[in-house]
C-alpha cells in the first residue's frame, strides 16, 4: 500500500492543474464573423474594417530595441470553426536563414500563436495542455511534441503573407483543439462558442540577418526577469473572449 499515498498525489496534482483556470490577464475580446475570410494575405473583406487594432508593443529582448525598425499591430475574429487573425508588420528585412524549418525556428522572422483551449493555464511544454506555435515565412507550423520532438502541425495553421515594400501583411485562420489532442489522430478541433475563454497571444520573431534573433514582440507583457515563458507556461497567456 505504499505505493497508494504517491500516486494519489500525483492524481490529484493532475486534476487540480486540469481543471484549475487562470486568472484573466489581459482579457482582450474577438468579435464572431459568419463568413470566414479567404486567406490571403490581403484584408479584402469589409469586416477587417470594423475591428479595432491591437499593438505588438512588449519587446523581451535585450539586444536591441528598434521601434523605428519594426513595428506590428493585429486584429482578431472567430466563427464556429477558427479563429482568424490580420497582423501588419512593418519591417524592411524578412530573413529565414534556417534551411530545415524543424531545427532553430525561433532564430528567424516569423510569427507565434499561444493557445490554451480551456484557459486552464499550466505547464505545457511536453503535452497538449496548451499549443506555442511556430510560423516561418514559407507557412509551416511547429511546435514540440510530447516526444520531446518537435513536429509539424500545418493543418492546424493556414496562413498567407504578401509584403509591399516594408509592410507585410499576415492572414491566418486558427482551428482551436483542446488538451484531448493527440498527434496524427482524428481528434477534431474544438467547435467555438459565444462568451468562451480561450488563453490567448501573439508574438513576433524579428531578425535583420543576424545569427540569434534580435526582437521579440509579444501581445502583453509578462512581469519578472525571463519574459519569454510562453513556449512553457500557459499560465502567462491573455484571455481571449469570443463574442458577438
Amino acid at each position: 500500500m505504499k505505493w497508494l499515498l504517491p500516486f494519489l498525489c500525483i492524481l490529484l496534482n493532475f486534476s487540480c492543474n486540469k481543471f484549475q483556470h487562470k486568472k484573466d490577464i489581459l482579457l482582450t475580446k474577438a468579435i464572431y464573423v459568419e463568413d470566414a475570410p479567404t486567406i490571403n494575405g490581403v484584408a479584402d473583406e469589409p469586416f477587417w474594417e470594423t475591428r479595432n487594432w491591437f499593438t505588438l508593443g512588449q519587446n523581451s529582448e535585450v539586444e536591441t530595441n528598434h521601434h523605428n525598425d519594426f513595428s506590428g499591430k493585429y486584429k482578431l475574429a472567430w466563427n464556429e470553426n477558427a479563429l482568424y487573425i490580420l497582423m501588419e508588420v512593418v519591417d524592411e528585412d524578412l530573413y529565414d536563414q534556417t534551411k530545415d524549418p524543424l531545427k532553430f525556428w525561433w532564430k528567424d522572422d516569423g510569427i507565434k500563436i499561444f493557445i490554451d483551449e480551456d484557459n486552464s493555464g499550466g505547464l505545457h511544454h511536453y503535452s497538449y495542455n496548451a499549443f506555442a506555435y511556430n510560423i516561418d515565412l514559407e507557412g509551416n507550423v511547429m511546435d514540440v511534441a510530447p516526444t520531446k520532438v518537435p513536429q509539424y502541425y500545418n493543418d492546424h495553421i493556414k496562413s498567407k503573407h504578401v509584403t509591399k515594400g516594408k509592410v507585410t501583411t499576415w492572414e491566418l485562420e486558427v482551428k482551436v483543439f483542446s488538451d484531448d489532442y493527440r498527434h496524427n489522430s482524428n481528434i477534431a478541433p474544438a467547435i467555438l462558442k459565444t462568451n468562451k475563454k480561450i488563453g490567448f497571444a501573439l508574438a513576433y520573431n524579428d531578425n535583420d540577418y543576424r545569427r540569434e534573433r534580435q526582437n521579440y514582440y509579444a501581445s502583453l507583457f509578462v512581469p519578472g526577469v525571463d519574459e519569454n515563458q510562453g513556449w512553457i507556461d500557459a499560465d502567462i497567456f491573455g484571455t481571449l473572449k469570443l463574442v458577438k
